[in-house]
């Protein structure tokens, strides 16, 4: 039962940190212990599986797709997509500044954890860590699309925003912004649904849910190789996103955002450039209170760490 709590309490992180733009759900999961045991619970999911689950063999599925561990994770990030969307949207709309700081107090406390897993930095993981590192940053870069509420590109987006959710370092809310559809699944639809306004919500999210799944499927299926046979590779590339991540996430920068008129008529606003990154200026006080949640999220990390260490989750492991 601990164990299962504990492991909604790193679902639940996981949720929080998938809902703002530049930070990756993975990343949480790796400092945790919990990712390549992830990966392998959703690589279970094969002909195996659906064969289990057509005869009706419930036991047998939940154990080999380690369900008990799945669902304290899936718990737990719903958790925190219900409870958290709106506080996000109104930190983002009124002290934006202040979550990007906390968030990117997160990201740089979480680097060493992640890099401290690679056995041996050779030169081939050397080379993965900088194609990493600049992939992230030249994402920093590109001009956001506009916002498409068609159902294909809904559920492409579903495809690449999952893809991007379990890869440590690749934020899968920045790649929602890029694609121009991140209010409109991570804030509008999600509040909606938590609302009750299902009419507005479901046709939006059974899309994007359908191709998340998709996107789940295959990756995790290569994600699972690509860590059995190269490691220490993997883990390089892993480590230059999440430092790469650091430029798309640093607090101090211009985000310019004009508005638009929806087909219903709705006022919104949408990204449509990020530049002007800065130093802090020390002179104002908004800036040592932005110091000051940065901090909290360093502090968050250690005891995240901390709380792992204690916990431990091997991928063999079924609880």
């Amino acid at each position: 039962m601990k164990t299962d709590f504990a492991n909604a309490l790193k679902g639940f992180a996981m949720g929080a940190a998938n809902v703002v733009p530049g930070v990756s759900g993975g990343t949480i999961a790796f400092i945790t212990g919990i990712y390549e045991r992830l990966i392998e619970a959703l690589k279970s999911f094969d002909m195996e599986a659906l064969k289990l689950a057509s005869r009706f063999k419930i036991a047998e599925l939940w154990e080999k797709v380690d369900g008990r561990f799945l669902a304290s994770i899936f718990i737990g990030s719903v958790l925190a997509l219900g409870t958290l969307a709106s506080l996000l949207k109104w930190g983002l709309e009124h002290h934006e500044t202040h979550v990007f700081a906390l968030f990117f107090g997160l990201i740089a406390a979480s680097i060493p954890s992640v890099g401290k897993m690679i056995e041996k930095w050779t030169l081939p993981v050397l080379i993965v860590f900088f194609i990493g590192l600049s992939l992230a940053v030249s994402l920093a870069f590109l001009k956001p699309a506009s916002e498409n509420d068609h159902p294909l590109y809904l559920g492409l987006c579903g495809v690449v925003a999952m893809c991007s959710m379990i890869i440590p370092g690749l934020s899968g809310s920045f790649v929602l912004l890029l694609m121009g559809n991140y209010e409109l699944i991570m804030l509008d639809a999600i509040n909606d649904l938590r609302s009750g306004n299902f009419g507005e919500a479901l046709p939006i999210l059974i899309p994007v849910g359908i191709g998340a799944v998709v996107g789940l499927l295959v990756l995790s299926r290569f994600l699972s190789w690509l860590f059995k046979t190269h490691h220490d590779t993997a883990i390089g590339a892993i480590t230059g996103f999440v430092a790469g991540s650091l430029v798309i996430i640093w607090p101090w920068k211009e985000i310019h955002k004009e508005q638009f008129i929806k087909a219903s008529g709705e006022i919104k606003e949408k990204i449509v450039k990020v530049d002007g990154w800065r130093l802090p200026d020390f002179s104002q006080a908004a800036t040592w209170s932005a110091l000051l949640a940065l901090v909290l999220g360093v502090g968050l990390i250690l005891i995240i760490e901390r709380f792992a260490k204690v916990q431990p989750e091997p991928s063999d492991e079924r609880s």
